[in-house]
């Protein structure tokens, strides 16, 4: 019997099996595939963000469907894939969700992007290193006392490179200022798809777009774990609960 597919799509903290180290154990009852979106790669030069191709990577590697789990950025590509190809997507789980474009007028994302705008207005200016560096300061004053403890440079979705490969800090560096806003990522809601919305309740811009989305049919469950709550025990158990209810479907009428 062929085991339902679960495609994981990173955010910008790591790539591949890399950034998924908890959910390597559903590796026995799912055929889980953990990707790697365009310019992730320990060999191949870093390129920009290209939206796009990393739907394309997404709905390729559904086939013929399963669920998809994105954690920050990655969560982009995945609604994306869910809108274009809704018949492949069993179910959505996102992780500390990055899709500003959606909460574009809401204060949280408002904030963020003013803070964040005038880096990237210059960046063309800035070498890798100087840019990284900036970005990792703006986006850790954004986290606030709340977010104390949390491994995460804010609400960018950067948490420290602990969960990918070794590389070298001025390739990360480079990787970092080739990644486009994401409030220029052409996301739209996605339509009669069953979604878990996972925060960890320390960032009010996560917690705005959850709210968001919970608006619009789903599942918003705040838990421990900071940026990233799918490597805590009771996150990871609420990813796992969430598709094996939809594997098993609907119970008994009545």
């Amino acid at each position: 019997m062929t085991k339902p597919r679960i495609v994981f799509v990173h955010g910008i903290d790591g790539y591949g099996s890399a950034a998924w180290p908890v959910q390597h154990r559903l590796a026995g009852r799912y055929d889980a595939l953990f990707l790697k979106r365009a310019g992730f790669d320990a060999v191949e030069p870093p390129v920009p963000t290209d939206f796009a191709a990393d739907t394309r990577i997404v709905i390729d590697a559904l086939d013929s469907g399963g669920h998809v789990v994105a954690h920050a950025q990655g969560a982009t590509a995945a609604v994306m894939a869910a809108v274009e190809r809704p018949e492949l997507v069993k179910s959505l789980v996102l992780v500390e969700p990055a899709l500003l474009s959606l909460t574009a007028e809401l204060p949280a994302t408002t904030a963020y992007r003013e803070h964040l705008e005038p880096l990237f207005a210059r960046s063309a200016a800035l070498t890798d290193t100087a840019f990284s560096a900036e970005f990792r300061r703006l986006t850790a004053s954004m986290a606030g006392p709340g977010a104390a403890g949390v491994a995460s440079d804010g609400a960018a979705g950067l948490s420290r490179p602990r969960t990918g490969p070794a590389e070298s800090a001025a390739r990360i560096a480079a990787r970092i200022h080739l990644q486009a806003p994401q409030w220029d990522a052409p996301v739209h809601i996605v339509p009669g798809v069953p979604t878990l919305v996972l925060t960890g309740g320390w960032e009010p811009l996560y917690e705005e777009i959850a709210d968001y989305l919970a608006g619009t049919g789903a599942r918003h469950v705040v838990t421990r774990g900071g940026h990233r709550p799918q490597d805590s025990e009771a996150g990871a158990g609420l990813i796992e609960e969430f598709i094996g209810g939809i594997e098993a479907g609907p119970g008994p009428a009545g």
